[in-house]
Order: C-alpha cells, then structure tokens, then sequence
C-alpha cells in the first residue's frame, strides 16, 4: 500500500495551467515580473499559478491572453476546469453555500475581515489557520479550498450582481502580515471593475452612517424568494421573513447611500493599501484606482 499522498484533479489541473502559462510567458521574452506589470497583479501571484498551488481567476485567464497573444486559450482552459471538485462546507454553512451557488444577486455588510466571497487565498488560509487546533491544521487546505470554490461564479464576468459595503475595520485589521493584505487589497481594486461586483467603504469619520449592528448578507434567489443572513460566533442564522427582510434592506439601502461611492472607494482603498508596503506593481495599482 503506498504511502504517498493522492493527487486531486484539481491540483492537476493548476499544474497543467501553470506549465502552460510558462510555455507561452517565456515564449514571449517575459520573465514573471515583467508579466504581472502588464496584467496587472503582484509577481508572487504569477509565481504561485505557474507553480500550480495557486488557483486563477478568469480575469487574471483573460488578461494572460490579452498579453501573451494566445487568443482565448486561457479563458477557454480556465472555463472548462472544475477548479474546486469534491469541495465540503461545515454543516452549518451548507444552507448558505447552496444559495451563492444560485443567488442572483448578494449584497453584504461586513465588519472586521473581508467577507469570504471577496478574500484572497492567503487572507483565506491566514484566517482559518488562525483558529484552527494545531490537531486539525490538515483540515485548513479544505477549509480554504471550500471558501474559494464559492467565488468562481461571482468572479466570471458575466457573474450575479455582488454588492460589498466594507467597514474601515476590514481594511485596518492586519490578517497575516502586511504583504497578505497587501494583496487582498489588490484584489479587491482588481475584482471591483467588473461589471457585477461594487465594493464600497464606510469609514470611521463618517459620523451619521449608521450601519448595521452585526455583518449581514441579503440574498436574491432565482425563485424570487429573499434571505437575510448573519453569524454569531459559531453559527450560521438565516431568515426569510418579509418583515424581517424590509428592515434590513432600509438599513442597507441607508448605508449604501451615505457609504463612499464605488469609484471613491477604490481611490481611498489604493490610500489604504500604501500603507502597507510597497512592491513593484505599485504604478498599475494607482492606475486602477
């Protein structure tokens, strides 16, 4: 009996892009740095996909096609993977997990960290390391792997409507370390241009916005149907009462309104991310924004 651990389709699947992302990237003349500043996106994550234990996203597909003249190639491969076969959340997320597979559209309130729908793989694992008993740290790759295998759908272009209203104290909480969050704001100047994803900040020194009393998502379902959900500290609530919905949505509609517009927000989340470092992608950074 062998002792060496399988290989899940999914990992053999980051590896056959990664090689082929290779192929074509030296092809070119391009080392990774030179690649990540004409996608835009930090040189690690070019890194990472090439390595195979990074997953990417189809805007990262697209924009390798764009620069590598290879066509649609990545965009096709990336949309024929099943990137996150066989993924299991815990039971009391299933509920939940089951409606982002459908929902047609969610919008969110979040306070403290970046809603998982929006976090980067690093941000991810930190997170779930960080609360995980040194006996079950085997199940934090799981853990990270399910979390993403949620966001696929939100990240095509053509994907349901996101609408994300973050508190200042998701951006100022250090996950991990300053290069993690780093990235996490990256992405959320990259994903925010979609055309289905809106990221907005509601800061401290606004002193009339009231926002919500805890984190919250109101979720549209295709039969019509509208959930408002919430955490306590190990639990999963859900809700579907007509009363219940109309009260959050007023608060939600409120916040959005008096929150930073979309456009002032990616200028005021580029601030942010500065005072994190600096790294060579700067220059696309402050182009996004």
């Amino acid at each position: 009996m062998s002792n060496e651990p399988s290989v899940t389709a999914a990992e053999t699947s980051r590896a056959v892009f990664g090689k082929v992302l290779k192929h074509f990237r030296e092809e070119a003349g391009l080392s990774q740095g030179d690649l990540a500043k004409l996608i835009p996106c930090d040189r690690s994550l070019v890194s990472r996909i090439e390595a195979g234990t990074r997953v990417p996203g189809e805007i990262f597909a697209v924009a390798s096609d764009k620069q590598l003249g290879t066509g649609k190639l990545f965009a096709k491969l990336w949309g024929e993977i099943n990137w996150y076969a066989n993924v299991d959340h815990p039971d009391w997320f299933k509920q939940r997990a089951a409606m982002d597979a459908v929902a047609t559209a969610v919008r969110e309130y979040q306070t403290q960290v970046i809603p998982g729908l929006l976090q980067t793989e690093e941000y991810a694992r930190t997170l779930f390391a960080r609360v995980t008993p040194e006996s079950e740290m085997d199940k934090v790759e799981e853990r990270v792997t399910a979390r993403l295998s949620r966001q696929q759908r939100f990240l095509a272009p053509d994907g349901p409507l996101l609408v994300a209203v973050l508190d200042e104290s998701c951006i100022r909480r250090v996950v991990g370390s300053p290069e993690v969050m780093r990235d996490q704001l990256d992405h959320l100047l990259t994903v925010g241009m979609l055309p289905n994803i809106r990221i907005q900040i509601a800061p401290f020194s606004f002193a009339k916005l009231v926002p919500p009393n805890t984190s919250m998502s109101l979720l549209a379902l295709p039969d019509g149907s509208e959930w408002v959900y919430s955490e306590s500290l190990d639990r999963g609530h859900l809700n579907d009462d007509p009363t219940v919905i109309a009260q959050h949505r007023r608060t939600y509609d409120l916040l959005r309104a008096d929150a930073l517009s979309a456009r002032e927000s990616a200028i005021w989340i580029s601030k942010a991310r500065g005072e994190y470092g600096t790294h060579d992608s700067d220059t696309e950074r402050d182009t996004l924004a």
